[in-house]
């Protein structure tokens, strides 16, 4: 078989793994979509440090660890997750100076404070946002439509820029991508939020259609290059090797990042769903 052929195989048997576990956690409720989301924290914190510090120390150790407690409080503590996370962060940004104040290495502690505590809220606090969303009213349907505009985005981005790509968005950054795949993702993602419309979210007018959308369309992009960015300031290719023919977790959710506390914001305040 050739290599490209397993690799696609792989992917595919991958995804019909994961898919119907992400599937499950959502339909069990928000607790279970906390443990998930607590665990898929963990991975991207890690796989953030295993980048950006290379060499393991009790600092990271603490700052994975951390990554757990931001999708957790949504489920255990909801009327105070603000506050909860807010405690954490203090509380880890005092461990994490302790702890290289303590253990070293003193020249590059500030670096490392600085770029574990990074990791916690980028690939620990945004993320949990999901969770936020699960808890609210209608709230595996509010997930399903965050995933559903991501990956659409992403897809249709893929799509129009096979088709028509000619001018690049940020060839310093990702040289693959262009200006008309970047609309085209657009438009695909309007389109998807006209169909969730249509079909499981009724209640979603056509304004709160185009206002959810949009952001996300310009959102999703910009977190898949800002790891892109991260990835190549450090010569990686891929984050990690966790799902296989998929590279890591945050290579999975990094526009996701992005897009998750937008939508979990406009239900939330916006909306007011609940």
């Amino acid at each position: 078989m050739k290599d490209v052929n397993k690799n696609l195989l792989i992917r595919i048997i991958a995804a019909l793994v994961l898919i119907p576990v992400v599937v499950l956690c959502l339909w069990l409720g928000t607790l279970a979509t906390a443990i998930f989301m607590a665990l898929a924290s963990v991975l991207m914190v890690q796989e953030f440090c295993a980048i950006t510090l290379k060499k393991h120390d009790l600092g990271q150790v603490i700052g994975i660890a951390a990554a757990a407690m931001p999708a957790l409080a949504f489920a255990l503590w909801p009327a105070n997750v603000g506050n909860v996370i807010a405690i954490e962060a203090a509380l880890l940004l005092i461990a994490l100076f302790v702890t290289y104040l303590l253990l070293g290495p003193l020249p590059e502690a500030p670096t490392r404070i600085a770029l574990v505590f990074l990791g916690f809220f980028y690939a620990g606090v945004l993320p949990c946002c999901l969770v936020g969303l699960r808890d609210r009213p209608d709230g595996m349907a509010w997930v399903f439509f965050a995933f559903l505009l991501t990956w659409c985005n992403d897809t249709g981005a893929y799509a129009f820029g096979r088709a028509l790509g000619k001018r690049k968005l940020y060839p310093a950054v990702s040289p693959a991508k262009s200006w008309e795949g970047f609309f085209g993702g657009m438009l695909t993602t309007v389109g998807i939020a006209f169909l969730a419309r249509a079909t499981f979210l009724p209640g979603l007018t056509w304004i709160d259609a185009l206002a959810i959308a949009l952001p996300v369309a310009i959102l999703g992009p910009l977190g898949d290059l800002s790891e892109s960015m991260l990835k190549r300031a450090y010569g990686v290719k891929d984050s990690g090797k966790t799902i296989p023919g998929h590279g890591g977790a945050l290579d999975r959710l990094d526009a996701m990042l992005f897009t998750a506390p937008y939508v979990y914001f406009y239900v939330s305040f916006v909306l007011k769903a609940g």
